[in-house]
């Protein structure tokens, strides 16, 4: 198939480079002509070509139906891009967003485009700077027609089932078996989008569960215990020790020792931790649905903590989303 993307940073540039990878022909834009340059000599057998323009990258959408993927950062930047192909693209073409974008964003803008027999698919996107090789788990939103359409690109972009076991009783009817190739429909507009800011906000408590853990462990060591009641934990050990068969391993696990066997004590971390807006979603659907969410609020809050004055806690935090995003800490 033929696909135009809108943005080529960490994310955008390994899914147009995983695209051609399985044959599909990409018509790539970025802001920065470099990037754009840069991203094109990556991709397979020529089937990356420049675009200098929106405009210009729509032109060159001559493959049927157009469509059009933007990963770009949620918010003005997003709404601006998608407002621009309202105008340029027709009855039919696909608007795709892969970014974090607000789900409530995704269902008005679903309607607006509509009007013009245009199709809007969210897609929550997770797999960070890791996807081009391990691919990516996709969870999206959108008529069943316009996702049916775009199904070979996603799966191409998908892990597949990979080496996880097998669930049990997923044969049964009604569980769809695209899940255990890692992409899913998961409704209407806004779906996807709504289920990975969920997924996100997950992440937040999963990653402050472990901050804390290895904060505790490192701090056993403390002047303020009774001296008999001291250890003296290397981190790096422990972190290995749980990947291998612990009921906590997990790839966040992995990334955390990872960081721990380069520097255990993490000093080139500040522990400043940011938020990218989902975690803050997430509480706003739960005080929505007065559904209690006091580990993901938690984990929010001390996120805003860490801004003011940090431990090693942060430092833990910071280590994981470099190595699971590339996500480099505020100077």
């Amino acid at each position: 198939m033929q696909i135009g993307i809108i943005g080529l940073g960490r994310m955008g540039g390994n899914i147009a480079v995983r695209l051609t990878r399985h044959g599909h022909d990409v018509v790539l834009f970025d802001r920065d002509p470099a990037t754009v340059a840069k991203v094109a000599e990556r991709t397979e057998g020529g089937r990356g070509i420049a675009a200098g323009s929106v405009e210009d990258l729509v032109a060159k959408l001559t493959a049927g139906r157009k469509i059009v993927w933007v990963m770009l950062p949620s918010g003005e930047i997003t709404e601006a891009a998608v407002q621009q192909l309202n105008g340029l693209l027709g009855k039919d073409d696909i608007v795709i967003d892969g970014g974090n974008s607000y789900y409530k964003d995704d269902i008005r803008r679903a309607a607006q485009l509509s009007e013009k027999g245009i199709h809007y698919i969210d897609v929550g996107t997770s797999g960070g700077v890791w996807g081009l090789e391990r691919g990516y788990c996709m969870m999206y939103g959108g008529t069943k027609d316009s996702t049916d359409h775009i199904d070979p690109i996603l799966s191409a972009l998908a892990p597949g089932k990979g080496d996880a076991p097998l669930t049990p009783d997923r044969d049964k009817p009604g569980l769809d078996p695209r899940a255990e190739q890692g992409y899913l429909h998961c409704g209407p507009a806004g779906s996807g989008h709504f289920v990975k800011m969920v997924h996100n906000g997950i992440e937040y408590g999963m990653m402050q569960a472990f901050a804390e853990g290895f904060d505790i462990m490192k701090t056993k060591n403390s002047a303020i215990l009774p001296e008999d009641q001291r250890f003296d934990l290397n981190m790096a050990d422990i972190a290995e020790v749980w990947r291998r068969g612990s009921v906590v391993s997990s790839w966040l696990l992995d990334l955390t020792a990872e960081a721990l066997a380069k520097n255990a004590s993490l000093s080139e971390f500040t522990g400043e931790v940011a938020d990218s807006g989902e975690g803050r979603w997430t509480l706003e659907a739960a005080i929505e649905e007065s559904v209690p969410a006091p580990v993901i609020t938690a984990s929010l809050f001390t996120r805003f903590r860490s801004r003011t004055g940090n431990n090693y806690a942060e430092k833990v935090l910071s280590a994981m989303r470099f190595g699971f995003g590339g996500h480099v800490e505020k100077k």
